[in-house]
């Protein structure tokens, strides 16, 4: 059993433990640049996430705000294994493949 590290961000640390190379908190994965909060929307495929967010964005044309939502696919480790439906924290990271570039570091 590998003891967790500090990763950097505030996020709690995850209660089960894992020997996946790249997981943040128990790998050698270092987290950098932006960090999100979002729901996850699909948790299917083998150690990944789809993070979904809405937000408003404001049109000068007809002067109102429309919704718009973002998804991004974000590398799920075992340690935290967030299910769909879940509200969880994202960080960004070097790439993991090639759409993955973000890791779940928190289960709110």
């Amino acid at each position: 059993m590998v003891k967790a590290k500090g990763i950097g961000i505030e996020a709690q640390e995850p209660k089960a433990a894992c020997n996946d190379g790249k997981c943040p908190w128990h790998g050698h994965l270092k987290v950098r640049g932006r960090v999100f909060t979002g729901k996850v929307s699909s948790a299917k495929a083998l150690k990944t996430a789809i993070v979904r967010w809405n937000y408003y964005n404001y049109s000068q044309k007809f002067e109102r705000y429309e919704r718009r939502n973002t998804k991004v696919v974000a590398y799920n480790p075992e340690c935290i294994s967030a299910a769909a439906g879940d509200t969880v924290t994202i960080a960004e990271c070097r790439p993991l493949s090639k759409t993955k570039k973000f890791v779940v570091v928190e289960k709110a």
